[in-house]
């Protein structure tokens, strides 16, 4: 996501654990040479050998690609009143009930998951890297680049995407992360270093687009330590999630119940509707986390793990989708938008997920990969 009121946009998180990354490594990559025990199960040393010689990095952890398809799912629905241009207000002036949900429940509450999210599949990519080039620094530079090249010509069609800023972030402070010598300098410096330019981009920015580094740092350290991996594995993880969900929305709903959003949105430059951005999207996550350690967790992942699988494409397919519609003559009338232009709005991105979950879905079946997941790998390892 951008800015406070601008576009949200899922920059896929370069590894396989979600649509954007290939056959890479991590939250949701293709199937590995042997199968894997469980969802975060490492696998053998001879599967890890197979991978690699395969292009792939280990098991696909379907949780991520599940919880990655989610974050997707909401940010559809931030992208959608940018593009088309739909007037926050209506005709009278008043607040228009859709956007005010919006911005409670939903503007950004779902772009720090994806943010996040994107660090951990670098930081799980990296941790295999060697093993898959020989230069593996140098092909990390190249996906970026290409990503950068990508939200470029993206840019045109949604200005204030992501994707552009995620490849620049990734270059500027991911990249250069990999260079920390040993992994106990790694495990202890950039996780710091990410809290801390959190802390900074709220007290200092407001937040928005300046989250981001700080974001991908944490998730760099908790992709690249193995931390994900383990987390998926234990039997703990459930309660501990149920417990943080419980925790940040009791915090979230203390704030909301006490300030008025305009009230928020003043205090500091934007710096409290960004952190409560930020305890809401830790709400929802650890929500999502503790229903796929329940009974759920076969629906949710049927549901959301297509969408996240193909992050990617199906990110740049729903921006064509709604400047298609926007340029269509649908009858909306953005300028004095009313409430049925914004419910037609709503309806249309929900239409859009149930398309491209069947899609991908289909897709799926028959590909490892979506058709700009395979691309962005191919330019990341040379190889189709």
């Amino acid at each position: 996501m951008t800015s406070p009121r601008t576009s949200e946009t899922p920059a896929p998180a370069p590894v396989r654990t979600s649509a954007e990354s290939p056959r890479t490594a991590a939250p949701a990559s293709t199937a590995p040479a042997s199968p894997p025990a469980a969802d975060g199960e490492a696998a053998s040393p001879a599967a890890a050998r197979a991978s690699a010689a395969s292009g792939r990095t280990g098991p696909r952890l379907a949780g991520l690609d599940a919880l990655r398809g989610f974050a997707l799912a909401g940010i559809i629905f931030v992208n959608i009143p940018s593009v088309l241009g739909l007037n926050p207000l209506l005709p009278d002036g008043a607040p228009n009930p859709i956007s005010h949900w919006l911005d409670l429940f939903v503007q950004q509450r779902f772009f720090p998951i994806f943010s996040l999210l994107f660090g951990v599949g670098f930081g799980m990519m990296w941790s295999t890297a060697s093993t898959r080039a020989a230069r593996p620094r140098l092909a990390l530079a190249r996906r970026l680049g290409a990503l950068l090249l990508l939200g470029a010509a993206h840019q045109l069609l949604q200005p204030g995407e992501a994707l552009l800023p995620y490849s620049l972030a990734g270059l500027v402070f991911l990249l250069p992360a990999t260079f920390l010598p040993g992994r106990r300098w790694a495990r202890i410096l950039v996780p710091v270093t990410g809290g801390a330019l959190l802390l900074a981009a709220l007290l200092l920015t407001g937040g928005g687009l300046s989250l981001i580094p700080g974001l991908f740092l944490l998730g760099f350290a908790a992709g690249a330590s193995g931390f994900v991996r383990r987390i998926a594995k234990s039997p703990r993880t459930g309660r501990i999630a149920a417990a943080l969900a419980l925790g940040a929305t009791a915090a979230s709903a203390a704030v909301l119940l006490t300030t008025t959003y305009t009230e928020r949105a003043l205090w500091q430059g934007f710096a409290l509707e960004s952190a409560l951005g930020l305890v809401m999207a830790l709400a929802y996550a650890s929500a999502f986390i503790a229903l796929l350690h329940s009974p759920l967790r076969r629906m949710l992942t049927g549901l959301f793990a297509p969408l996240g699988r193909m992050a990617l494409t199906n990110y740049v397919t729903a921006t064509l989708l709604m400047v298609a519609l926007r340029l269509a003559p649908s009858g909306l009338d953005p300028a004095h938008a009313e409430v049925r232009d914004w419910t037609f709005a709503m309806v249309f991105c929900g239409a859009v997920l149930a398309v491209q979950w069947l899609w991908s879905a289909l897709w799926l079946r028959r590909f490892r990969q979506g058709p700009l997941e395979r691309a962005w790998r191919a330019a990341t390892w040379w190889r189709a």
